[in-house]
């Protein structure tokens, strides 16, 4: 699979993939959208049985997939922002249809909202975080703005994040299951480090 993705990775269509992954992960998180940029950066740094580039040679493949993936992170949370603030029944109805949608909205939605920009940044990282931020700044009605430069900034921080994992698990750990794994869970485990700050603002708000 790696040696494919290598030789795939400079095809333009890999990249509608990864975008397309990204964009959609806003309203289906289980999409492996981080999965999908982390074994893509980890095929830039080179397959099994593939020529190593040079030193130089990946930085237009890195750029290029880190703007792919936080443009589309971007653009995924203004469509989902655009959606909660025009209050569609038919969207409230699918969102409520999803467990872990209203869970995550229950349990961070209020921080969302009043945690400021900071926390939307964090947030990308949370399961389902993109999701309940983009809901409940456009629920709230917030200014796009204030809303659409935290995004931008979320998506490239993840993207960067992601693309930068995986692109130095490639290089120490060979372009392998392994070079993949370990950067993937380093994600998980931003994740999970996102989640449980994002929760834990509310105990300290009340503390105080």
């Amino acid at each position: 699979m790696q040696e494919t993705l290598g030789e795939l990775i400079h095809a333009p269509w890999i990249y509608v993939l990864i975008g397309l992954s990204v964009l959609l992960d806003v309203f289906l998180p289980v999409l492996p959208s981080g999965v999908i940029v982390i074994a893509a950066a980890t095929a830039v740094a080179g397959s099994a049985g593939l020529p190593a580039p040079p030193a130089d040679a990946p930085l237009p493949e890195i750029c290029a997939l880190v703007l792919c993936a936080a443009t589309a992170s971007v653009l995924g949370d203004l469509v989902l922002y655009r959606l909660a603030w025009r209050g569609s029944a038919r969207f409230d109805r699918a969102v409520a249809r999803s467990r872990r949608l209203t869970a995550a909205q229950r349990q961070l939605g209020h921080v969302l909202t009043s945690g400021g920009g900071p926390l939307v940044v964090l947030a990308r990282f949370a399961p389902a975080g993109r999701s309940v931020m983009s809901l409940a700044a456009g629920a709230a009605h917030r200014r796009a703005v204030e809303f659409l430069p935290w995004s931008a900034l979320a998506g490239l921080v993840w993207s960067g994040y992601g693309v930068g994992v995986g692109y130095f698990g490639g290089q120490w750990l060979g372009a392998s299951w392994l070079g993949t794994v370990v950067p993937v869970l380093a994600l998980f485990g931003a994740g999970a480090l996102a989640a449980y700050l994002v929760r834990r603002r509310p105990a300290q708000a009340q503390a105080s």
